[in-house]
């Protein structure tokens, strides 16, 4: 089995393994599941009254239905293998997969500031996946606010100047790993939700299984400048490093 195909089967069986988990630890949602399961095997045993078996079977099958699409882990695996078969059918019409692979696409954005200026009528895309340098000339700083579908995301702040009280950077993102470069004597607080993943901040790790993680650097409060940072991830890290 090679690499594409293989990295496919763990995570949806990762996936699987965790939508079983939810179901077990849902005390409502394992009752229902249960319920429908008896009733799917006494409609099949049964062997009269036609119309009684077939509603049963229907009812069965429904709350089964339920039950499961109550998982977003379940969810989660029909999104990832929808996108990963439709990236495999554009291998098959042509396009090696190995180099666009959506999980492998990088993005670097460089931050290097100056005074504020005036923005209206500004214009401006950005990618959702794929490579891009942002920051190759100095420019004002603004808040961030970024939308990635996949792919590793370093956001280097190291040569900004913040302006003074609270600033933010915020991420959304589906599948990758997210490096954050912040320069000493910066105040952070970090609001991180993820469905599977790990924070890294201030050399401390911290796994989280659908779960929110807010954390404050100890010298936020006394700061006279302060980032902080709002991120959504599906599937991915989180790095957060003093640079």
């Amino acid at each position: 089995m090679n690499s594409p195909w293989r990295f496919f089967f763990v995570v949806e069986a990762l996936l699987f393994l965790l939508a079983v988990w939810q179901i077990i630890n849902n005390t409502p949602l394992l009752i229902l599941l249960g319920i429908g399961m008896l009733n799917v095997y006494l409609a099949v045993k049964r062997k009269k009254h036609l119309r009684t078996k077939n509603f049963q079977l229907i009812v069965g099958c429904l709350m089964i239905l339920v039950s499961l699409l109550n998982s977003p882990a379940l969810w989660l695996m029909i999104v990832f293998a929808i996108l990963f078969i439709g990236l495999k059918g554009v291998e098959i019409s042509g396009i090696d997969f190995s180099k666009h692979s959506f999980w492998r696409k990088k993005q670097i954005i460089m931050v290097e500031t100056d005074e504020p200026q005036n923005h209206d009528g500004k214009k401006k895309k950005q990618q959702w996946f794929g490579n891009e340098r942002i920051g190759n000339q100095v420019y004002e700083w603004d808040d961030i606010n970024l939308s990635i579908l996949s792919g590793d995301t370093i956001i280097d702040l190291g040569n900004t100047i913040l302006p003074k009280n609270d600033n933010i950077v915020l991420v959304r993102k589906g599948f990758g790993r997210t490096r954050i470069l912040i320069p000493t004597g910066i105040g952070v607080q970090l609001e991180h939700a993820a469905f599977i993943g790990s924070v890294t901040f201030e050399e401390k790790e911290t796994e989280l299984r659908n779960e929110v993680l807010t954390v404050v650097s100890s010298d936020y409060s006394t700061s006279p400048r302060r980032l902080k940072i709002v991120s959504n991830t599906l599937v991915g890290d989180l790095e957060v490093i003093r640079v």
